[in-house]
């Protein structure tokens, strides 16, 4: 094969790819949407490394274009990893957060290096895809599914908010930034042949009437009152975490000298914000919601879990695409990428981190670096290997090994999800079988989730109170009295499963209040049977009260394990205290 076919390969993938991106789901995992967004690219990018790898091989010549933005993202990956390195309790829940994660800026990194080095116009693709998403909108928006019986599996079909990029306001940003392209492409139209214009124009009026019918829609369902079982009015927009507290969020970290270095760590924002949170949060309607996993704002959330070395990074990159845009050079594209940037400047200011955000950014970049690559011929460089045999077999194997050891660890991980989903299904067809080995597969294949853990955790429990209630039940009806010798082995190795669960979710990450709870939870349950489980089960609820001080369900129920143990002074002191935190809280005054 020569050069030009493999460059075709890749040509032809990137469209593909950038095309069905938005479209994209799998209700093969228990996220549809994001989970398997991340996969689509981690692969891609594995497969681009493999088609430049094979192309390396015939050829023995390296080929490179230096873009402009190519050092500067390469610094910020380094400024996320070091933070994972130095701050991240769970590295590997770390590495796979879809959102905001090591292995999303890794793979849109390299997809990237091979936008910006292709000749054709990338928005046109993703054009067409938002085209396709608009339609697929407007349809489930009137529900076409509602009265049709579908299988358990497609039964996501019938919710009226379905959209295959994932969340409401993802679709909203997606759909109001091809709008405002559409609108610009409209006001800019330049063409010489007036009947070319007019088919032009009315292609482009159609397109911009899709997308503001969808966008509408989709604005519509965001803002649209849902009424509340404690009398309150909300809409998807006000479960957001509050901008107040993701502030005072980003500013705790400057305390300590490390975390305002190298950030809290990337994947662990929920263990800031239980810190943060005051009184004043308990009175709002999110009190129920006991930490958010994201900051509301994008740059708040870098500098909060990179720090100021992922901070100064970021913002190096955003003045790179400042400089760039307000450069002299000709590009009848240039109105166009500046108000596009600065609408996306404005979703990762007002919004949370998103990974359909963060790809139309790296969009944008390639887009602006392929300009400077095509003008500039100093950037091509080319080695050639032919005279050096030995680098070029370590080159080859090296690069080999690389994408095979990431491709078997993806593989793997995503295996796990597939494990998890087919788990949470035999829960709802009841089958307790299929629930513990899909669970158990899940566990052994990625050990570093931590809702596999607490999910594994709690269904332990549950097979363990199972089997006591039959035992119970048959007492009832004078079948048995006592339980079996096999019944109570069954009973304790599911109890110290639970426990062991537990224990690992607190090893993976000890600042989350919620892994505490889960195992103070599995104590709680079995201090009527297991001697010293008292006294286990206060101390995870003391340390889940460190961890969210603010939180009055935590002291709800310390105080209820006190009560039982009869300890009737200390059980008071913690009442008052969840009465102090949640003044409107029934629960706590009686």
């Amino acid at each position: 094969m020569n050069e030009k076919a493999f460059q075709q390969i890749i040509n032809y993938s990137i469209l593909f790819i950038i095309f069905i991106f938005p479209l994209f789901f799998l209700p093969l995992t228990q996220e549809f949407f994001l989970t398997n967004k991340l996969y689509l690219i981690s692969f891609t990018a594995l497969f681009f490394l493999l088609i430049s790898t094979i192309k390396f091989a015939f050829t023995k010549k390296i080929n490179w274009q230096k873009g402009i933005f190519d050092n500067l993202l390469v610094l910020f990956l380094l400024s996320l990893m070091i933070s994972i390195v130095l701050s991240s309790p769970n590295k590997i829940q770390a590495v796979l957060n879809p959102n905001f994660g090591l292995l999303t800026f890794f793979s849109l990194t390299i997809i990237y290096f091979y936008l910006s080095r292709v000749s054709f116009n990338l928005y046109l693709s993703l054009s067409i895809s938002s085209l396709f998403l608009s339609i697929l909108t407007i349809v489930f928006f009137f529900q076409p599914f509602k009265n049709i019986d579908l299988p358990q599996s497609l039964l996501f079909l019938k919710t009226p908010n379905f959209t295959p990029i994932g969340s409401q306001l993802d679709l909203a940003i997606f759909l109001g930034f091809f709008t405002l392209v559409n609108l610009l492409q409209i006001l800019k139209q330049e063409q010489n042949n007036e009947k070319l214009k007019n088919k032009s124009l009315l292609l482009n009026t159609f397109s911009l009437t899709l997308l503001l019918t969808a966008l509408s829609l989709t604005l519509y369902s965001l803002l649209k009152p849902i009424y509340t079982n404690s009398n309150q009015f909300q809409s998807v927009l006000t479960n957001l975490p509050p901008f107040r507290l993701s502030w005072y969020a980003a500013v705790e970290i400057l305390k300590n000298p490390i975390t305002a270095f190298f950030g809290i760590g990337v994947d662990n924002f929920s263990s800031i914000f239980t810190r943060v949170k005051d009184i004043a949060y308990n009175q709002s309607p999110l009190w129920q919601i006991y930490s958010f996993n994201y900051s509301r704002s994008a740059i708040l959330h870098i500098f909060t879990e990179t720090g100021i070395l992922g901070f100064i990074a970021f913002t190096i990159i955003f003045i790179s695409i400042v400089k760039k845009l307000i450069s002299n050079s000709s590009n009848k594209f240039k109105p166009v990428l500046k108000l596009s940037f600065a609408y996306l400047f404005m979703s990762l200011l007002l919004f949370p981190p998103s990974l359909i955000t963060w790809f139309l950014l790296f969009l944008m970049m390639a887009q602006l670096s392929h300009k400077e690559i095509a003008h500039v011929p100093s950037s091509n460089n080319e080695i050639n290997l032919n005279n050096l045999l030995p680098f070029y077999i370590i080159t080859i194997f090296t690069s080999f090994i690389f994408i095979g050891v990431i491709g078997y660890l993806l593989a793997r991980s995503y295996l796990s999800e597939i494990y998890f989903k087919k788990a949470l299904d035999g829960m709802v067809k009841n089958n307790a079988k299929e629930t513990y080995d899909n669970m158990r597969q899940a566990v052994i294949l990625n050990p570093y989730i931590e809702r596999y853990r607490i999910n594994f955790s709690q269904l332990n429990l549950l097979l363990a109170n199972n089997i006591a209630n039959k035992v119970n039940q048959n007492k009832d009806n004078q079948k048995t009295q006592k339980l079996s010798e096999q019944d109570r082995q069954s009973i304790s190795q599911a109890i110290q499963a639970a426990i062991n669960e537990g224990k690992a979710t607190i090893t993976l990450n000890s600042q989350k209040a919620l892994n505490w709870e889960n195992l103070a939870q599995i104590y709680r349950s079995i201090i009527n049977t297991t001697q010293g489980a008292d006294i286990w089960t206060i101390s995870a609820y003391q340390r889940a009260i460190v961890a969210d001080p603010q939180n009055p369900t935590y002291r709800l129920n310390l105080g209820g394990i006190y009560y039982s143990l009869g300890n009737f002074e200390e059980a008071t002191k913690i009442f008052e205290q969840a009465v102090v935190l949640k003044p409107d809280w029934p629960n706590a005054y009686y």
